[in-house]
């Protein structure tokens, strides 16, 4: 038997299933309902379940419980930058769901309504896409551990924003980066009023197209001078930038790990610099971090290496000094890095592969940009050694439709050659 009831402007139903194992009344609650006829709906379809015996009672926990649960077993098979990205998308969830808020009383048209308020907060659309992504796995986990019986985050879109031209077009933009002439001069800064070991850093940075959080991981290890090549086999994590509380993750992607051929000008320089860490290390040997480290703190805090928000600050006052864009960051010169290799004719699955990528749109981006630029400049350079020809013919006329049109008069008629 089914008991409905209206408080404020939805409905609910108790339903009355008899006893449990224990004794104790089994009834099955429902709210939440716009209407009575969707209570009754529901009714029915709860009965129908029981009479075949699929019916799932779900259990009583709060949405932020079962959080909790998730994220425990989330964190056994993903990295802690992974995890803490996780835990920032769920708690934007709690926020709008309620704290207190039981995971079997999240309705569809609930959890839809909590998209749409992170939109009405401000949030991009990019953001509220991770945080769907997030509550699907949370509802799909709920599914399978019969938590719940149905997810309500499967029918549900994530609300569009209406962008303005301006937005638009700035989507198109290629991202910023240093054409060659403007890196020259930024090295070139960087190795006249660069501080300790500013040059080095930039220089590796450009040459390799790395992430800087795989360069502030590089230990010498990772560097074989004989053979000229630099090996990625970790990333640096440090998010509260205190730099004895770093840690070292496996690379972003597996295709992230990776052997990369360098230049012998950054050989060399690598090389100038191990020799100026050892005698520095020698001298502070009692205090020094011993790991091995290429960039590494050498008047405090003595081997522990640079943090990425160090080196972010150390290119601003470069690029100032310079008279440079300071816009750009150290993840610019990977851009920077994949425009000059594309000018140099790199086909675009070699340039991914060299910065570790199995795809990436961005990388597409700034490819395409430079090599149709370059398509343009092909054709340029053709209409003007054309234009500069003297073209002699006893038949001026028959050549006129193909230097006007640059077809031949007789396929333009459809006629034989």
């Amino acid at each position: 038997m089914a008991y409905f009831r209206k408080r404020g402007s939805t409905w609910s139903y108790t339903i009355s299933a008899g006893r449990k194992p224990n004794g104790k009344p089994n009834q099955i609650f429902g709210n939440g309902f716009k209407t009575k006829k969707e209570a009754q709906l529901d009714v029915a379809s709860v009965l129908q379940e029981i009479k075949d015996g699929t019916y799932i009672e779900e259990q009583d926990i709060t949405f932020a419980q079962f959080v909790s649960e998730w994220l425990d077993l989330y964190s056994e098979d993903v990295k802690e930058s992974s995890l803490r990205v996780r835990e920032h998308e769920s708690n934007c969830l709690i926020a709008q769901l309620g704290k207190n808020t039981k995971i079997g009383d999240i309705t569809p048209r609930i959890y839809q309504k909590a998209l749409t308020e992170l939109k009405k907060a401000g949030y991009a659309e990019n953001t509220i896409a991770g945080i769907h992504g997030t509550g699907r796995m949370i509802f799909k986990k709920a599914v399978e551990f019969k938590v719940r019986k149905d997810d309500p985050t499967q029918y549900a879109k994530i609300p569009r924003i209406q962008k303005t031209i301006e937005q638009l077009e700035q989507e198109t933009e290629v991202p910023k980066y240093l054409e060659k002439e403007e890196l020259a001069h930024f090295l070139r800064t960087a190795s006249e009023k660069g501080l300790e070991t500013d040059y080095t850093i930039f220089l590796t940075l450009a040459y390799s197209g790395m992430r800087v959080g795989e360069l502030c991981a590089l230990k010498w290890s990772d560097i074989d001078f004989a053979n000229h090549t630099i090996s990625i086999t970790k990333t640096y994590y440090n998010p509260k930038n205190i730099i004895t509380e770093y840690k070292l993750l496996p690379p972003k992607t597996t295709s992230s790990k990776r052997i990369i051929e360098m230049d012998e000008l950054v050989i060399r320089e690598l090389d100038r610099q191990h020799t100026k860490q050892n005698i520095i290390r020698m001298k502070n040997r009692n205090v020094w971090h011993d790991q091995q480290f290429v960039f590494a703190k050498t008047d405090d805090r003595f081997g522990f290496p640079y943090y990425i928000k160090f080196i972010e600050n150390r290119m601003n006052r470069l690029l100032k000094l310079a008279g440079l864009n300071t816009e750009l960051t150290p993840h610019s010169l990977r851009h920077t890095h994949t425009s000059l290799l594309a000018e140099a004719g790199v086909g675009l699955e070699e340039i991914m592969e060299r910065l570790g990528h199995s795809d990436d749109e961005t990388t597409r981006k700034v490819y395409l940009h430079v090599t149709q630029t370059k398509k343009k400049e092909a054709a340029q350079k053709f209409s003007k050694l054309m234009r500069s020809l003297s073209i002699v013919s006893d038949d001026q006329s028959a050549l006129a439709p193909i230097l006007s049109t640059g077809t031949p008069a007789s396929l333009a008629e459809g006629k034989g050659v």
